[in-house]
């Protein structure tokens, strides 16, 4: 059994898979029954109503309209298949997609804008009904070319949405805050934040960090290091920090895998967490979790945003010219035992 199957036979939801199942017929005669296809014996079309009815399945009305039109199937840029951040967005838009009885194709630029330009171009060639891109970093007029042909929605990507797509975000600057008032609220002053380079939305991360900082009053102990999404752009950008002539009590980074990155070069130079250096990551993903690594890390509500983006992806389809939208999330913070107060004397890095 799949996972998509094994995950709506645990919330209870019949699908046109279990009505297969308890049919003993293919899906594909199912929704040709669901359609109303004179092509299906009427003995076949009884069982399959019977199941149908046992289960207490009814059909979607997005997808049956699909099925009358395209091809059911779903095109997913991942930008960065390394990061588990776009895993939980995935699981939601998977979870949505397979109660609408549709198809992912997943592809990833793997954070090249020209990679990326030819995954959705292969999309639109294999002629998907829609596509959801996760972070791209490919420029806006080759984004409003690919929403022109087909449904399209963005999840973190920043910026106005081009015609006829529609964009789900997370509140950076709230997200931002939340962790730099939870390191002042600890005494901390002297603040660093290690950036994500030229990830979608660690410009915004970092302005976010900067207006924080000047909120509190300390705009002159903000620094930001360049990095990366990555374990070795946090890395890096760690080593530099401790290689420099002042030193943070602190550290907020962009993700949780540049926050690994630091940590990682923490523990090579002998220093500890958070006795040494409080560390905060963004996106509170399952290695945050991990208990040897308790990282307190800003969290996003990933799975919900996977299913938002299907359900503006739906709206979209249903009325292809509507206006474009943006849908904010908003953020909590996951406090692990990576932060603490201050030493008051510092031991020296």
């Amino acid at each position: 059994m799949s996972p998509g199957k094994e995950s709506a036979k645990e919330q209870g939801r019949p699908t046109i898979f279990s009505v297969a199942e308890r049919a003993g017929v293919s899906k594909s005669l199912v929704s040709l029954v669901m359609q109303g296809s004179p092509k299906v014996s009427e003995a076949r079309r009884e069982l399959v109503l019977r199941a149908a009815e046992e289960l207490g399945y009814r059909p979607n009305l997005m997808a049956r309209g699909l099925a009358a039109r395209r091809t059911l199937t779903l095109g997913v840029l991942v930008s960065d298949l390394h990061n588990p951040f776009f895993a939980d967005v995935v699981d939601g838009i998977q979870e949505e997609a397979h109660r609408n009885g549709l198809r992912l194709l997943l592809g990833t630029g793997r954070l090249d804008a020209d990679e990326e330009r030819q995954a959705v171009e292969a999309f639109i060639a294999l002629r998907v009904d829609g596509m959801i891109l996760l972070s791209p970093v490919f420029d806006g007029e080759a984004l409003a070319e690919a929403a022109a042909s087909v449904p399209t929605v963005c999840v973190a990507r920043y910026g106005d949405p081009p015609p006829r797509s529609d964009a789900i975000i997370n509140d950076e600057r709230q997200g931002t805050a939340l962790a730099v008032d939870h390191l002042v609220a600890l005494g901390h002053r002297r603040i660093a934040h290690i950036s994500g380079g030229e990830g979608a939305s660690a410009r915004e991360r970092s302005l976010g960090y900067q207006a924080a900082m000047q909120a509190h009053g300390l705009a002159g102990e903000a620094t930001v290091e360049p990095g990366a999404y990555t374990h070795e752009g946090g890395y890096a950008a760690m080593r530099r920090i401790l290689d420099g002539r002042r030193h943070p009590t602190a550290v907020f980074a962009a993700n949780d895998l540049t926050a690994i990155g630091a940590l990682t070069l923490l523990e090579e130079r002998g220093l500890r967490v958070p006795e040494d250096m409080s560390l905060v990551g963004y996106d509170d993903t399952y290695l945050a979790s991990i208990p040897h690594i308790a990282l307190t890390s800003v969290a996003q509500p990933r799975v919900q945003m996977g299913r938002m983006a299907m359900a503006a992806f739906a709206r979209r389809f249903d009325d292809p010219r509507r206006r474009a939208s943006v849908q904010t999330v908003a953020s909590a913070l996951a406090v692990r035992s990576s932060t603490g107060r201050p030493r008051r004397r510092a031991r020296a890095l």
